[in-house]
């Protein structure tokens, strides 16, 4: 069962009155059915807890605690539930453009209101029942993250492959009535949601502002795998171009009435435009960062900082950075700038050509185990290789393509040596 305790942490209040096998049953009267139930009926500070033994007997225990403290329980999921798979067949989903034979994990498509809330996962509002759309309000389950792609009904279905899709801006503005905050994404499609379609949703977006807090516009990302896929485009130069230019003016309307841009391009769009990132104070709290927006320039900002701040001395180090094609101009152009104080600072940048998925994918993000051991075997400087933790998965050690870090070190002859990617941290390890 999804509720059944697991392990009962040692500064848990129910220490030695719950059990391991009990099934948490409700909190203060209220069912627990899910993890969010659980964290939201368990914030008080004096709870009565029932719960039912393996044998199937119901008891009750009181508890105190501090207003907001776990309870410290962990269950069989995360969730207290099995996560809800997407159902829609978006016309530019990433995961139907993966290759065949790779884990069955990555090929799973989550569409979970509670992992929108809980771990900043993007929902398309599609799958939701009448009652967990006014659990979200009921419970204010707020901020969660939601795909839009367009506010008009019919294309939105079609984008999502979904009819249900055509409510997707009702709800949101159920929602905003509600109270609840909603971050946005657009991901574009050239010769669809692009134009004026892109235009009415930012059109309707900011009706429902502040609720509507941020929305990203992201470009379609396409691999190699796409056949019987539909026939999309990715955009080029000057399509990238008037779409950060119709964004911007809008943007601008924006912050002159509302005092926040709202709409933000990802870096993306301005890479494929050949267009300098901008400053920081464009990307106002970069409430957008996990979407891609402002990567690049709050990096900058990090790395100057760090460079501007510290009193070290560079160890000289010969080292070698792999990236996607698309940030190699933007790491050198650090490399040089670090080089200009430190002139002991000794590494290269190698750009790695998507083999993998195809060379219309170009961000590091993407770039995989094999890829990095193809390309950069012969050619390594130095006896270290600096990555982005972005090119591993779950914390592990394991590439897209379930290459290890140890399989690319054996076969690279150096040692790898991930960084998050934050501009402090990139410094350090140049002068290391």
């Amino acid at each position: 069962m999804s509720s059944v305790i697991k392990k009962i942490d040692k500064n848990s209040p129910l220490l030695h009155k719950a059990h391991i096998g009990d099934r948490l049953v409700s909190i203060n009267g209220n069912e627990i059915t899910d993890v969010l139930d659980y964290k939201y009926f368990s914030y008080e500070n004096r709870l009565e807890v029932v719960l039912e033994s393996p044998h199937g007997n119901l008891r009750t225990v009181k508890v105190k605690k501090h207003e907001g403290g776990e309870l410290g329980l962990e269950f069989e999921t995360y969730l207290m539930d099995t996560a809800r798979a997407c159902r829609n067949r978006c016309l530019f989903c990433f995961v139907d453009q993966l290759p065949r034979g790779m884990r069955r994990t990555l090929y799973f498509k989550d569409d979970d209101a509670r992992l929108s809330f809980l771990t900043g996962n993007y929902i398309t509002l599609t799958n939701l029942s009448e009652r967990e759309i006014q659990r979200i309000i009921d419970l204010h389950i707020s901020p969660i993250n939601v795909s839009v792609h367009a506010t008009e009904p019919e294309l939105r279905a079609k984008l999502l492959g979904n009819p249900n899709g055509a409510r997707g801006y009702e709800l949101m503005e159920r929602l905003a009535s509600g109270g609840i905050v909603m971050n946005c994404q657009i991901v574009c499609c050239p010769g669809l949601n692009d134009g004026e379609a892109l235009t009415r949703s930012m059109e309707d977006l900011e009706k429902l502002y502040p609720q509507v807090k941020t929305v990203s516009i992201v470009p379609v990302g396409l691999t190699k795998h796409r056949e019987h896929l539909y026939p999309l485009v990715p955009f080029d130069s000057d399509g990238a171009g008037e779409t950060i230019d119709r964004v911007e003016d809008f943007a601008k309307k924006c912050f002159e009435g509302h005092g926040s841009r709202i709409f933000f391009c990802s870096d993306e769009f301005f890479i494929k435009a050949q267009r300098p990132i901008p400053p920081d104070e464009y990307y106002e709290d970069y409430a957008q960062y996990e979407n891609g927006v402002g990567i690049l320039r709050l990096l900058a900002v990090e790395f100057e900082a760090a460079m501007a701040t510290t009193d070290e001395k560079c160890a000289g180090t010969p080292f070698s950075m792999a990236c996607g094609v698309s940030a190699r101009p933007f790491l050198e152009n650090l490399l040089m700038t670090a080089n200009a104080k430190y002139a002991k600072i000794n590494g290269k940048i190698f750009e790695v050509v998507n083999d993998f998925f195809g060379h219309t994918i170009d961000v590091t993000g993407l770039v995989t185990g094999g890829d990095l051991i193809a390309q950069l075997k012969g050619r390594v400087y130095g006896e270290r290789l600096i990555i982005p933790d972005t090119m591993i998965r779950d914390g592990g050690d394991v590439f897209l393509d379930d290459v290890t870090t140890g399989q690319v070190e054996k076969e690279l002859g150096v040692r790898v040596e991930v960084i998050r990617p934050d501009g402090a941290e990139l410094f350090e390890a140049m002068m290391r």
